[in-house]
């Protein structure tokens, strides 16, 4: 994920207060989402715009893709490089190694340390302006895929945006199914949104190790929860509440 510190305007709806997790811990209408059933055989490709998107979104299911035997495929789209455009300790170019790395050490935790890593090196924040190269790319990895998973083409955030959108695009090319994980909808929106397709969502529910492996592995992401260094420009991106959002026994999708 990379959003703050990029200069987006206040009223960006990523950089408002947003929703506290006890109002969705608390919404009704989660019994009323569909349980979506994961394959257990073949393979499938999880689409991240940034590292850590695809741990964020959909790590417990990635861990039961994992635990089931799927061959797995993540594909970074942007290597994250600009999450703090102003730090005084890291340049875009170790961030990229850092996130990296970082990728690496969480899909170990979710037990998917054979998991393949393709980085598409598209620059971070600019996904939209390589959108076509993109979903010929992903064409190109995706086919004779059991499943693909990528960033919701509704996030308000216009790299996970496009990457949502070149997934579709790629899947509609190969004939395999795709699923749209939210990532920030969780901030902005609130339970019931009439901005969220809500009757095309559904819900991954995940057992307990499951869940602990993917709290395992947004711990990892360290460049992302913790400050770089003391000064302006070093701020954590993930605080304790926009974590708390991804640490439920349960993930979306959008079908």
């Amino acid at each position: 994920m990379t959003t703050r510190g990029q200069g987006k305007p206040p009223a960006d709806p990523i950089q408002a207060r947003g929703t506290d997790e006890s109002a969705w811990r608390d919404w009704a209408g989660w019994d009323a989402l569909p349980v979506f059933t994961l394959p257990t055989a073949g393979r499938a490709v999880v689409v991240a715009a940034h590292p850590d998107d695809e741990v964020l979104g959909f790590g417990g299911s990635i861990s039961r893709l994992a635990a089931a035997g799927m061959d797995l495929t993540v594909v970074s789209v942007t290597d994250g490089e600009r999450s703090h455009p102003h730090s005084s300790v890291e340049t875009p170019q170790s961030l990229a190694r850092i996130r990296a790395e970082e990728t690496r050490a969480a899909l170990a935790e979710l037990g998917a340390a054979g998991a393949d890593i393709i980085r598409l090196h598209v620059p971070d924040t600019e996904v939209a302006r390589h959108e076509d190269r993109v979903a010929t790319a992903l064409a190109e990895i995706m086919a004779g895929t059991t499943l693909c998973a990528a960033p919701w083409a509704g996030d308000v955030h216009a790299d996970h945006e496009a990457v949502g959108r070149a997934a579709l695009t790629a899947s509609d090319v190969v004939g395999a199914p795709c699923l749209l994980y939210p990532v920030w909808m969780w901030h902005w929106a609130r339970p019931g949104d009439p901005r969220v397709p809500w009757a095309d969502a559904a819900r991954i529910l995940l057992p307990p190790p499951a869940l602990v492996r993917k709290t395992s592995a947004i711990s990892r992401f360290t460049s992302q929860i913790s400050p770089l260094g003391p000064e302006p420009g070093d701020e954590a991106i993930l605080p304790p509440e926009e974590i708390a959002h991804h640490l439920r026994p349960v993930e979306v999708v959008f079908r």
